[in-house]
């Protein structure tokens, strides 16, 4: 083989049309990394709007149960302080039939008044968690 001048300028041209041009280069890079940090900002704000969804629901749901734990609290309650102002109805008519009918030689007054007290004192309490209740 010999060396002909002209084939090596001939490469020599072919070579400088194959290469891609620095500035190309750095240019695709730069679209290269501005479209992974884009991607990846619109999936983190994706992640975060399933997440505060995901936490919305929880909180809802809990909120639900909550909801239906006092009501369920609050009915409880009320049949209770029911119950008891029927009992103090009718023990404070029983009090009123024995003080009617007490002669001096029996009293058994006393044991209702104990026995009204007691239930007072219940009435207070569980009109006390009622109002803690709402």
């Amino acid at each position: 083989m010999s060396y002909n001048p002209s084939d090596s300028a001939e490469t020599l041209s072919r070579s400088k049309k194959k290469r891609i041009s620095p500035l190309a280069v750095i240019l695709i890079w730069i679209i290269l990394i501005g479209a992974g940090g884009t991607g990846a900002y619109m999936y983190s704000n994706h992640l975060k709007e399933t997440m505060l969804l995901e936490l919305d629901a929880a909180m809802a749901a809990r909120t639900e149960a909550m909801r239906s734990e006092y009501s369920a609290q609050l009915t409880q309650l009320a049949k209770e302080v029911d119950e008891l102002e029927s009992q103090v109805q009718s023990f404070n008519e029983l009090l009123e039939f024995t003080k009617d009918n007490t002669t001096s030689k029996t009293d058994n007054s006393n044991q209702l008044y104990t026995q009204l007290s007691q239930v007072q004192k219940q009435l207070a309490e569980l009109q006390k968690k009622m109002d803690l209740l709402k």
